[in-house]
């Protein structure tokens, strides 16, 4: 019996095409997986990137943040919105840009980051912990490597 072509298949093909297949299929249940893992289920996960951003890059335009989560303007302002409403973000008037505002963390939105962040983190290590120490180093290697690749 075959596996499914969508399931990884164990370290025999190290071919940049069968390589890339199996590290897609798997990178993409490992995400999802973790994205299980956040404060609130009734924010979206492209909400939690919002929020993330936030946090790592501080208050921003609207436009910047389409920017940096590479999507249009109006699908920024939905989402906005929607923190908005959640009292996750607030928005104020740009000093410099009468038409532009922006966005910010709340207290609430910075708790639900690193809420999110140390569930998926407490997830994360739970599984790691079971696997055996060079399985552990290997991915300690891996984590780079993909660092470097998403780079690129």
């Amino acid at each position: 019996m075959t596996a499914p072509a969508d399931t990884p298949r164990r370290p025999s093909d190290a071919s940049p095409g069968g390589l890339s297949a199996d590290l897609r299929v798997s990178l993409m249940r490992a995400v999802r997986r973790l994205r299980a893992e956040k404060s609130d289920a009734d924010i979206t996960d492209s909400q939690y990137a919002v929020l993330g951003t936030l946090d790592r890059h501080g208050a921003m335009t609207s436009a910047a943040l389409a920017g940096h989560e590479r999507v249009r303007p109006p699908s920024m302002t939905r989402l906005v919105a929607g923190l908005l409403e959640a009292g996750l973000v607030t928005r104020a008037a740009h000093p410099d840009d009468g038409r532009a505002q922006i966005v910010e963390l709340t207290d609430a939105g910075r708790d639900a980051v690193a809420e999110t962040r140390r569930r998926r983190d407490e997830w994360l290590c739970h599984h790691l912990a079971g696997l055996p120490e060079e399985d552990r180093r290997t991915l300690a290697r891996a984590a780079v490597l993909l660092s470097e690749l998403s780079e690129a």
